[in-house]
């Protein structure tokens, strides 16, 4: 009998075998989500309440905000899970299933943080032609067709991942990452290894040579407004966005440096709460912190919601 029919189950690691940690990272990973499902909800719930948020610009954020949900609760409520019941199997269909709608969901995210660049290029540079470019049925396509290069791009990976066989359980992760599965395979997998490298650095390096150049458009744009003001309106209403493109990509760019396999395990570990857990909190705090009118939105609905309860 061959050996991939005899594995149902992975065994995910986690984070540390410590008891007292294992508490702390609880409290840690519990908190973080309900802050990013509270964030992201509130960003998706005043982009469709006010009218006032009613432009291209937040219709990406709300679909932003949909991915970082969707994709930080791919994995987070699994994991916390598994911690309270301390109960680390996962069934082979539901890992694959983790792992899939996380690529998909992250892909997804790389692709709309481009078309949100090339938004703000739209409106600081082609001022006149805005509303006639960006219109709502753009704005829908440009969504549908990031998720479906999406689901396109992992193809691929799901048709030679079904033929895998594997030897070993144990997954040294809290999730279900592409390259801990792969490792446990009795296959050789360098070809896919090196496959998987050379298609994540693709992916990374062709949306962020959109974003750089609608950037590059949109400096020297501001650079000749002929007042200061002017000049930092217009940065200012990019610069959450470029917080946001720093965050992640930088925590993904991070994922190829290649120390000792020790050290790397621990590093994958690492970026992956910072991309998981704390890029989901920090993204709508950097978009409502820095940003007037979302501020003033959360204003009115909070007036109307108290002078609602106290009627």
């Amino acid at each position: 009998m061959r050996n991939h029919t005899l594995v149902t189950t992975f065994i995910l690691l986690g984070l540390t075998e410590d008891p007292k940690w294992q508490i702390v990272i609880f409290l840690f990973l519990f908190m973080t989500y309900v802050l990013s499902i509270t964030g992201n909800l509130t960003i998706i719930l005043l982009t469709l309440l006010d009218s006032n948020l009613k432009t291209p610009m937040y219709f990406f954020l709300q679909k932003f905000s949909f991915l970082e949900i969707s994709l930080t609760s791919t994995c987070i409520p699994r994991f916390l899970v598994s911690i309270v019941t301390m109960d680390k199997t996962i069934s082979v269909e539901a890992c694959f299933t983790q792992l899939f709608a996380a690529f998909i969901f992250g892909i997804a995210q790389f692709f709309l943080l481009a078309v949100m660049s090339y938004d703000r290029y739209v409106a600081i540079c082609r001022p006149l032609h805005y509303t006639t470019i960006m219109n709502n049925r753009v704005c829908t396509l440009l969504f549908v067709s990031c998720c479906l290069i999406a689901v396109f791009a992992i193809c691929p990976g799901v048709i030679v991942s079904l033929s895998l066989e594997f030897c070993d359980t144990i997954i040294e992760h809290f999730f279900c990452d592409y390259s801990p599965i792969l490792k446990l395979s009795c296959n050789d997998t360098r070809f896919m290894q090196l496959l998987n490298f050379i298609f994540a650095i693709f992916i990374l390096l062709m949306t962020l040579a959109l974003v750089m150049f609608s950037y590059g458009k949109i400096i020297s744009t501001i650079l000749r407004f002929p007042s200061a003001q002017q000049q930092k309106k217009a940065f200012s209403t990019c610069s959450s966005h470029m917080i946001v493109v720093s965050i992640s990509y930088g925590s993904c760019i991070f994922m190829y440096i290649k120390p000792s396999a020790e050290e790397r395990i621990y590093l994958n570990k690492g970026i992956a709460i910072l991309t998981l857990a704390l890029a989901p909190v920090l993204n709508p705090f950097i978009y409502t912190l820095r940003n007037k009118q979302v501020k003033e939105a959360l204003k009115d609905i909070i007036k109307k919601c108290t002078s609602a309860t106290s009627k």
